[in-house]
């Protein structure tokens, strides 16, 4: 390490030394599946109506953008009536530059030094980074050994903690499962704190799954969070939202910078919120592709987990890094969590299901035909 560079260290706060930064590989390998994106582009249609928005945008951006983002919060609203079934006021909505600038503003107004956040891990690693950047104390939960998370676990995790801050995630990352809504409601009751429900991949659940914005009603200390980078397709703008009570999202203006989402941002969100049916078109094929990786690595005797997003968490592997560099120098790009025994890939097109299990299999020394 050179001069600059320990002076560097001594200046960053302790619990940053030494450590690295968030971020997978982004590879160019010929099918990457990884990050759990959507393998679809944006369809041409929608790509039109961005341009537009953006476009008339364009000629007053020496003004600043509309600091309580309207348009777009009457968009969302329209899309989760339509989509969950659910009514909200314009008022109960908040959105940022994508869902974790969106729990940075929970962790800043509700969390930070001499509080803590209450996660179950594995879970999204960035609810513990960003904890962690808030001076929010982190506290590692538990789940059992098929990664579900009881009732009685999670309120006897939260009865013992005393948490500022829970994080639900569901469906989880990385594991796929979807949380019982009992479970939520048990851990409302247990907790004195806000309780967040990470919904980032709730469009992919199956048939039958209950979203927690069902529980909004009566509970101001409940927040779910949602994106647009995965169902939508719409990773690189940067999208994501959240429903809460009206008194809560008071607290995200407090500590929010000025004017945080961008007028072309807002309006491509609008855009695409518009063609929301075109855009979730993708949904169900993508539901189909991890369904087909899921049945087929049981038949070959690995350990996926039933996964209710767009990705699936599986075991079995003697060496996960050796099956993963094996896979890469195939031109198959997952993801290692070291997680022992495991790796990560999320469902793609057809032709990326194909290529993965053909890859798989090979690495394997699985006969190819049974892709």
């Amino acid at each position: 390490m050179s001069e600059a560079a320990d002076l560097v260290q001594s200046l960053l706060r302790p619990e940053f030394r030494g450590q690295e930064a968030y971020g997978a590989p982004q590879l160019d390998v010929p099918v990457r599946l990884n990050v759990n994106e959507n393998s679809y582009d944006v369809p041409p249609v929608v790509v039109a109506s961005i341009v537009e928005a953006i476009q008339a945008e364009a000629a007053h951006l020496n003004r600043y953008p509309d600091r309580e983002f309207t348009a777009l919060r009457k968009a969302l609203a329209g899309y989760l009536e339509l989509q969950a079934g659910i009514r909200l006021d314009l008022d109960q909505l908040w959105a940022a530059n994508g869902s974790n600038e969106v729990l940075q503003h929970i962790l800043m107004a509700y969390g930070g030094p001499g509080r803590s956040a209450l996660g179950f891990v594995p879970s999204y690693s960035m609810h513990e980074l960003i904890s962690r950047a808030t001076g929010t104390r982190w506290v590692a939960g538990h789940r059992d050994a098929r990664f579900d998370l009881s009732v009685e676990s999670a309120v006897a995790q939260v009865r013992e903690h005393r948490p500022d801050i829970v994080f639900l995630c569901s469906p989880n990352n990385p594991t796929g499962t979807a949380m019982g809504i009992d479970v939520i409601e048990a851990v409302l009751h247990a907790s004195a704190g806000v309780v967040v429900v990470d919904e980032a991949y709730v469009e992919f659940a199956r048939s039958g799954t209950r979203s927690a914005l069902h529980l909004l009603e009566g509970n101001p200390r409940l927040v779910v969070s949602r994106t647009m980078s995965k169902a939508f397709a719409f990773a690189g703008a940067r999208v994501g939202y959240l429903a809460a009570d009206p008194a809560l999202i008071d607290g995200l203006r407090m500590v929010r910078l000025p004017y945080h989402l961008s007028a072309l941002t807002q309006a491509a969100a609008c855009a695409a919120l518009a063609h929301t049916e075109l855009l979730l078109s993708n949904v169900e094929a993508l539901k189909a592709q991890r369904d087909r990786i899921v049945d087929t690595l049981a038949k070959w005797g690995l350990r996926p987990v039933p996964s209710d997003a767009n990705f699936v968490l599986f075991g079995g592997l003697a060496d996960p890094s050796a099956t993963w560099q094996e896979l890469l120098d195939r031109g198959v790009l997952v993801r290692n969590l070291d997680i022992p025994g495991h790796l990560r890939v999320n469902a793609g097109t057809p032709e990326e299901t194909t290529a993965f299990l053909s890859a798989l299999a090979d690495t394997l020394g699985l006969d190819a035909a049974l892709v």
